[in-house]
């Protein structure tokens, strides 16, 4: 018989540590205490206990029976002031960089994987520069250019007086009020150059605890059934993952300095063009100099977007000070030179028509569709290669999502300019020739606002679909209801909420199928548009001239109100924000969205909201660590909903030797039921199995009730079953005696209110309590197990 070595004692006390989930919570919510005290941290993040709590480790006899509690509040990182509420006009910025966390797990096919991120940066950087030519169209185009050229337009417009050209002045002239109505664009890309900066310094920038790959353990196991394949760390275990300084400093320089090249690109094409065909005090050298550096200073933009992506093994904290420095600059030093050149006085030049704006915005439209198409193609073969059933729309939900992100530009986009037209043009029609004083956004505008009611009308059908199937679901479970709960009389409206409940929760696995439906029908309904704006030049009203009445009727009908709800569209989104910024309760469903949105690091979009996890995750991986090696104590780190992601990547972060006094309890999880099938090569079967393996224990409390929250689905092949579940809910059918009012349906929220919760707590905290091996039976055998994952365990 092999005598097993013991485990080493575990000393000092048993620590909480508490993490909240979406939508935010005060510590007093959290430790059910009007009182609290920081620890540690600051204002932003911080680690709260109760007053009593305080030092609790000196007086471990206090606590021999309960853990301390501990609170981890992270709420002020995405929802706090008012003026995050702003970052809900970014939103398109922060879906494209999810899209790029949205690839498939296949691990072998590394140029597949490289020409992936590629393909998502490059979709970044055409949103930065379709953003800055909504700018330009409004300030340079219909301002400056339409509107100013045109007496009928500007006397209706005081504000413009000085501008109009017929009043004769020094900026009358075209290319001035171009070169000063460049101001706005500018402004704006200074403004996103400065919030990314100053939002990733306050944020994003906390280093992890170490800062180079650590020797493989045990959270490379391969995913079962695999044990001879070479094991992989885990992509969130590694110690650069959340510190992306490098990458972010040089996709934002890159970004700044295209968006100062799109505004050059508005401010010299109207003059050279002028220069080219009449002539004049200008020589035609110079436009064709600053053109020939705008195509110089664009070709190096994406060459930088391309040159490199993320690194993560090691702690990358060098910058490419060339690049962040001086390309920004010098797209900036162009575009001053653009100014001056379209400042030069050109007697006799007045503006007419539109700016060729028009064709920078149906190059971009193309480049994105192609774009989309050609990362589909490549998540397919990634798909291919690591093929897992649960994965959303077998690979493509990356492509989807980025598509989803592509059409909430063009959506904002297009929201601008119609509505701006329409409030220049006073009573007339932009581009209709009917009372129009003005020519109007680009006709590939008004066509993209054609197709949004075909959109809608199509999703009509398979939402009538989903409708029903719930319903239908809902009356099945009605039977499963009243078993479940063995109720000698049941009460039908009682039977049939519980059950309505659950069939809706249960919609959020129907959501991947939804966005295939819309981002394919954009992709088509995108294409149609882009090619009737090149056939025909005119908006969709005019350009069935010809074709019988009804069709006319139907294609003007479609492209106004398509052009209003692209208007609405935007407004709304101003609306939310300006709501947000007044009212906390607005605030904090903003905030929700943004706790989703906003969990991955900026590796694709620089001007995205910054990713607080950069800031949680070491903050967890340090307590965790910290308090452990000082007190030699057990620790259960107990996440809800978001905090449960942010509890797995933290535990991922730590060193073995901190896993093995380390449990895990995670309830209303999203963990498998979203991360594990929108992000399967960070939270797949394999990183999950891994997981499992290598911290202590790991308990999963779900209900069916919830949206939101669900199984983790490891069977007993990695170990003990991680999943309790599912729970109750409600608790009680009806009135009892020890529950005389009716209890509420809880769903996603209160997980603590149930009895399961600390019945698995203490569990957690008895398996950490280090495991002495029986003396051996007369076989030699029967030896009892040390727990998996202590250090310095063998047989």
């Amino acid at each position: 018989m092999t005598p097993a070595i013991q485990a080493p004692q575990s000393e000092g006390p048993a620590l909480e540590l508490l993490v909240h989930g979406v939508g935010g919570a005060t510590p007093q919510e959290m430790l059910v205490d009007p009182r609290t005290v920081r620890v540690t941290g600051d204002a932003t993040a911080a680690i709260y206990r109760r007053p009593g709590d305080v030092d609790a480790e000196s007086h471990p006899e206090r606590y021999r029976d309960r853990p301390i509690p501990e609170a981890y509040c992270w709420s002020h990182l995405t929802s706090g002031n008012g003026s995050r509420a702003l970052w809900l006009l970014l939103l398109p910025f922060m879906v494209i960089n999810l899209a790029h966390w949205m690839r498939p797990a296949a691990t072998h096919r590394p140029r597949a994987i490289r020409l992936y991120g590629l393909l998502v940066r490059l979709l970044a950087l055409s949103l930065t520069v379709l953003l800055t030519a909504a700018v330009c169209e409004v300030a340079l185009d219909l301002t400056a250019w339409q509107c100013a050229g045109v007496r009928a337009c500007s006397d209706q417009r005081s504000w413009l007086g000085f501008l109009s050209a017929a009043q004769g002045g020094w900026w009358s002239q075209p290319g001035r009020r171009l070169a000063l109505a460049a101001l706005a664009p500018t402004a704006l890309v200074g403004l996103l150059w400065y919030l990314s900066n100053r939002t990733w310094s306050a944020y994003e920038s906390q280093r992890p605890l170490t800062g180079s790959e650590p020797e493989d353990d045990d959270t490379a196991c391969p995913a079962p059934g695999t044990e001879t394949a070479a094991p992989v760390r885990p992509a969130l275990g590694r110690p650069g993952f959340w510190y992306g300084r490098r990458l972010v400093a040089r996709l934002r320089a890159a970004h700044t300095a295209a968006g100062f090249l799109t505004v050059t690109a508005f401010v010299t094409g109207a003059a050279a063009r002028r220069d080219r065909s009449v002539g004049g005090p200008v020589p035609e050298v110079f436009g064709r100099l600053i053109e020939a550096a705008l195509v110089v200073g664009t070709l190096f933009v994406v060459g930088v977007v391309c040159r490199r992506g993320r690194s993560e093994r090691r702690l990358d904290n060098r910058l490419d000070r060339a690049v962040v420095t001086y390309l920004p600059a010098t797209a900036l030093a162009l575009l001053v030179l653009a100014a001056l050149h379209a400042a030069w006085s050109r007697p006799g030049w007045a503006s007419s028509g539109t700016l060729p704006g028009d064709v920078m915005f149906r190059l971009v439209t193309l480049a994105q569709g192609a774009l989309v198409v050609i990362l589909a193609a490549v998540a397919l073969n990634l798909y291919r290669g690591s093929p897992e059933r649960r994965t959303v729309l077998r690979g493509l939900g990356g492509p989807a999502v980025a598509m989803l992100a592509c059409a909430l530009g063009g959506v904002m986009t297009g929201g601008v300019a119609q509505r701006v037209a329409d409030w220049l043009d006073g009573p007339g029609s932009p581009g209709m020739g009917r009372s129009a004083v003005i020519e109007g956004p680009p006709v590939l505008l008004s066509w993209q606002a054609s197709v949004i009611p075909v959109l809608l009308v199509l999703l009509v059908i398979p939402g009538l679909v989903l409708g029903l199937r719930t319903y239908r679901a809902a009356r099945r479970l009605e039977p499963l209801v009243d078993a479940e709960y063995e109720e000698e009389r049941p009460d039908p409206a009682r039977t049939r909420q519980i059950a309505r409940i659950r069939a809706t929760a249960a919609l959020t696995d129907s959501a991947p199928r939804m966005l295939g439906l819309v981002s394919g029908a954009t992709l088509l309904l995108g294409a149609g548009a882009v090619g009737g704006a090149w056939a025909s030049g005119q908006v969709p009203g005019l350009a069935m001239d010809g074709s019988s009445p009804f069709v006319e009727s139907v294609a003007e009908a479609a492209q106004s109100t398509g052009s209003w709800l692209i208007g609405f569209g935007f407004l709304l989104f101003v609306a939310c924000g300006r709501r947000a910024y007044r009212d906390a309760s607005a605030r904090r469903t903003i905030g929700i969205l943004w706790d989703v949105g906003t969990f991955w690091p900026r590796a694709a979009h620089p001007f995205a909201p910054p990713c607080y996890a950069e800031r949680a995750v070491p903050d967890l991986a340090s307590r965790m660590s910290g308090w452990t090696a000082r007190t030699r104590g057990r620790l259960v780190i107990s996440g809800h909903s978001q905090g449960s992601v942010l509890a797995a990547a933290a535990v991922w972060q730590l060193p073995a030797v901190t896993r093995g006094r380390v449990a895990l309890l995670t309830y209303g999880s999203p963990v498998e039921r979203l991360y594990g099938r929108w992000f399967p090569a960070y939270f797949g079967p394999v990183q999950l199995h891994g997981l499992h393996r290598s911290v202590h224990c790991w308990r999963n409390l779900w209900r069916p009730t919830d949206p939101i929250g669900g199984a983790v689905r490891l069977g007993e092949e990695s170990g003990p079953e991680v999943d309790r579940g599912p729970l109750k809910d409600p608790l009680v059918y009806g009135r009892t005696p020890e529950h005389p009012l009716p209890e509420p349906v809880l769903g996603h929220s209160d997980y603590q209110a149930d009895p399961v919760f600390a019945q698995e707590r203490a569990a957690l905290l008895e398996r950490l309590v280090p495991v002495l091996p029986h003396q051996a039976d007369e076989s030699g055998r029967g030896l009892r197990e040390v727990p998996e994952g202590l250090p310095g365990t063998a047989e």
